[in-house]
Protein backbone atom coordinates (compact mmCIF):
# COMPACT_ATOMS: atom_id res chain seq x y z
CA UNK A 1 0.00 0.00 0.00
CA UNK A 2 2.52 2.63 0.92
CA UNK A 3 4.26 2.04 -2.96
CA UNK A 4 0.56 2.95 -4.64
CA UNK A 5 0.50 6.39 -2.08
CA UNK A 6 4.29 6.97 -2.69
CA UNK A 7 3.19 6.59 -6.73
CA UNK A 8 0.06 9.02 -6.34
CA UNK A 9 1.77 11.53 -4.55
CA UNK A 10 4.32 11.19 -7.27
CA UNK A 11 1.50 11.43 -10.16
CA UNK A 12 -0.20 14.43 -8.28
CA UNK A 13 2.80 16.32 -7.83
CA UNK A 14 3.92 15.73 -11.74
CA UNK A 15 0.06 16.80 -12.65
CA UNK A 16 -0.08 20.30 -10.30
CA UNK A 17 -0.12 23.55 -12.14
CA UNK A 18 2.21 26.44 -11.03
CA UNK A 19 -0.18 28.47 -9.49
CA UNK A 20 -2.01 25.44 -7.75
CA UNK A 21 1.45 25.02 -6.31
CA UNK A 22 2.01 28.41 -5.57
CA UNK A 23 -1.27 28.82 -3.79
CA UNK A 24 -0.65 25.53 -1.94
CA UNK A 25 2.89 27.28 -0.87
CA UNK A 26 1.01 30.50 0.65
CA UNK A 27 -1.30 28.37 2.49
CA UNK A 28 1.66 26.32 4.11
CA UNK A 29 3.56 29.78 4.86
CA UNK A 30 0.56 31.56 6.19
CA UNK A 31 -0.29 28.33 8.60
CA UNK A 32 3.72 28.43 9.71
CA UNK A 33 2.87 31.78 10.35
CA UNK A 34 -0.40 31.52 12.11
CA UNK A 35 1.57 28.39 14.64
CA UNK A 36 4.66 30.43 15.18
CA UNK A 37 2.36 33.58 17.02
CA UNK A 38 0.76 30.20 18.83
CA UNK A 39 3.77 28.64 20.31
CA UNK A 40 5.55 31.71 21.19
CA UNK A 41 2.10 32.92 22.86
CA UNK A 42 1.57 29.47 24.28
CA UNK A 43 5.39 30.25 26.02
CA UNK A 44 4.64 33.16 27.78
CA UNK A 45 0.72 32.15 28.89
CA UNK A 46 2.37 28.65 30.47
CA UNK A 47 4.00 30.19 33.54
CA UNK A 48 0.55 31.72 34.71
CA UNK A 49 -0.88 28.14 34.18
CA UNK A 50 2.13 25.95 36.11
CA UNK A 51 1.77 29.14 39.05
CA UNK A 52 -1.96 27.69 39.49
CA UNK A 53 -0.97 24.04 39.38
CA UNK A 54 -0.97 22.18 42.86
CA UNK A 55 -0.05 18.89 41.84
CA UNK A 56 3.93 18.04 41.73
CA UNK A 57 3.28 16.16 38.73
CA UNK A 58 1.31 18.25 36.77
CA UNK A 59 3.86 21.36 37.84
CA UNK A 60 6.51 19.14 36.25
CA UNK A 61 4.73 17.95 33.14
CA UNK A 62 3.94 21.92 32.28
CA UNK A 63 7.82 23.01 33.68
CA UNK A 64 8.77 20.46 30.66
CA UNK A 65 6.44 21.50 27.97
CA UNK A 66 7.10 24.98 28.58
CA UNK A 67 10.90 24.41 27.61
CA UNK A 68 9.42 22.09 24.83
CA UNK A 69 7.46 24.95 23.77
CA UNK A 70 10.50 27.20 23.67
CA UNK A 71 12.30 25.04 21.55
CA UNK A 72 9.48 24.96 19.30
CA UNK A 73 9.65 28.60 18.53
CA UNK A 74 13.11 28.07 17.39
CA UNK A 75 12.38 24.88 15.62
CA UNK A 76 9.62 27.03 13.43
CA UNK A 77 12.15 29.00 12.94
CA UNK A 78 14.61 26.65 11.17
CA UNK A 79 11.56 25.53 8.96
CA UNK A 80 11.12 29.36 7.96
CA UNK A 81 15.04 29.16 7.42
CA UNK A 82 14.61 25.92 5.61
CA UNK A 83 12.28 27.39 2.91
CA UNK A 84 14.85 30.92 2.84
CA UNK A 85 12.53 33.48 4.91
CA UNK A 86 12.58 34.33 7.73
CA UNK A 87 9.99 33.60 10.56
CA UNK A 88 6.83 35.95 11.20
CA UNK A 89 3.86 35.50 12.90
CA UNK A 90 0.17 36.19 12.35
CA UNK A 91 -2.01 36.44 14.93
CA UNK A 92 -3.92 32.66 15.41
CA UNK A 93 -7.21 33.56 16.63
CA UNK A 94 -7.91 29.84 17.24
CA UNK A 95 -5.24 29.53 19.90
CA UNK A 96 -6.08 33.40 21.65
CA UNK A 97 -9.05 31.67 22.09
CA UNK A 98 -7.98 28.50 23.88
CA UNK A 99 -5.64 30.70 26.22
CA UNK A 100 -8.31 32.95 27.52
CA UNK A 101 -10.38 29.95 28.22
CA UNK A 102 -7.42 29.02 30.71
CA UNK A 103 -7.29 32.18 32.14
CA UNK A 104 -11.27 31.98 32.31
CA UNK A 105 -10.77 28.23 33.71
CA UNK A 106 -7.99 30.10 36.07
CA UNK A 107 -10.05 32.40 37.66
CA UNK A 108 -13.31 30.06 37.94
CA UNK A 109 -11.74 27.21 40.64
CA UNK A 110 -10.12 27.88 44.11
CA UNK A 111 -6.46 28.25 44.60
CA UNK A 112 -4.54 25.54 46.02
CA UNK A 113 -7.63 22.28 44.54
CA UNK A 114 -7.18 19.50 42.41
CA UNK A 115 -10.52 20.70 40.65
CA UNK A 116 -8.12 23.45 39.37
CA UNK A 117 -5.13 20.88 38.41
CA UNK A 118 -8.01 19.36 36.66
CA UNK A 119 -9.12 22.10 35.03
CA UNK A 120 -5.44 23.50 33.93
CA UNK A 121 -5.09 19.88 32.41
CA UNK A 122 -8.69 20.77 30.53
CA UNK A 123 -7.18 23.72 29.34
CA UNK A 124 -4.02 22.48 28.44
CA UNK A 125 -5.02 19.34 26.33
CA UNK A 126 -7.28 21.70 24.49
CA UNK A 127 -4.09 23.30 22.95
CA UNK A 128 -2.03 20.27 22.54
CA UNK A 129 -4.97 19.13 20.53
CA UNK A 130 -5.06 21.77 18.19
CA UNK A 131 -1.33 21.54 18.23
CA UNK A 132 -1.79 18.09 17.30
CA UNK A 133 -3.85 19.25 14.24
CA UNK A 134 -1.88 22.35 13.09
CA UNK A 135 1.69 20.05 12.88
CA UNK A 136 0.13 16.86 11.33
CA UNK A 137 -1.45 19.31 8.71
CA UNK A 138 2.09 21.24 8.47
CA UNK A 139 3.97 17.99 8.04
CA UNK A 140 1.73 16.60 5.37
CA UNK A 141 1.83 19.35 3.70
CA UNK A 142 5.81 19.87 3.77
CA UNK A 143 5.73 16.63 2.24
CA UNK A 144 3.47 17.29 -0.79
CA UNK A 145 5.36 20.44 -1.57
CA UNK A 146 8.37 18.86 -1.36
CA UNK A 147 9.78 20.47 1.56
CA UNK A 148 11.74 17.28 3.48
CA UNK A 149 13.64 19.48 5.92
CA UNK A 150 10.48 21.20 7.03
CA UNK A 151 8.60 18.10 7.20
CA UNK A 152 11.09 16.32 9.28
CA UNK A 153 11.27 19.66 12.03
CA UNK A 154 7.46 19.62 11.79
CA UNK A 155 7.55 15.48 12.51
CA UNK A 156 9.84 16.43 15.42
CA UNK A 157 6.93 18.90 17.02
CA UNK A 158 4.22 16.90 16.29
CA UNK A 159 5.98 13.59 18.44
CA UNK A 160 6.56 16.22 21.47
CA UNK A 161 2.86 17.61 21.19
CA UNK A 162 1.52 13.88 21.03
CA UNK A 163 4.01 13.12 24.01
CA UNK A 164 2.62 16.11 25.65
CA UNK A 165 -0.75 15.14 25.56
CA UNK A 166 -0.35 11.71 26.79
CA UNK A 167 1.46 13.11 29.88
CA UNK A 168 -1.34 15.22 30.86
CA UNK A 169 -3.66 12.38 30.49
CA UNK A 170 -1.51 9.97 32.81
CA UNK A 171 -1.12 12.72 35.35
CA UNK A 172 -5.05 13.21 35.22
CA UNK A 173 -5.78 9.48 35.25
CA UNK A 174 -3.64 8.35 37.64
CA UNK A 175 -3.84 10.93 40.86
CA UNK A 176 -5.80 14.69 39.75
CA UNK A 177 -9.20 13.51 39.17
CA UNK A 178 -9.32 11.42 42.14
CA UNK A 179 -8.10 13.53 44.11
CA UNK A 180 -10.56 16.11 42.81
CA UNK A 181 -13.13 14.16 43.20
CA UNK A 182 -12.42 13.36 46.76
CA UNK A 183 -12.05 16.76 47.76
CA UNK A 184 -14.64 18.52 50.16
CA UNK A 185 -16.26 21.48 49.13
Amino acid sequence: MPTKNTKSTAASAASRTPEAESALKELFIDELKDIYWAEKHLASALPKLLKGATSEDLKQTLTNHLEETKNHVARLENVFESLGGKASAKKCLAMEGLLNEATELLSDTDKGTEVRDVAIISAAQKVEHYEIASYGTLRTLAGTLGFSEAQSLLDETLAEEKNADQLLTQVAENYVNEAAASESE
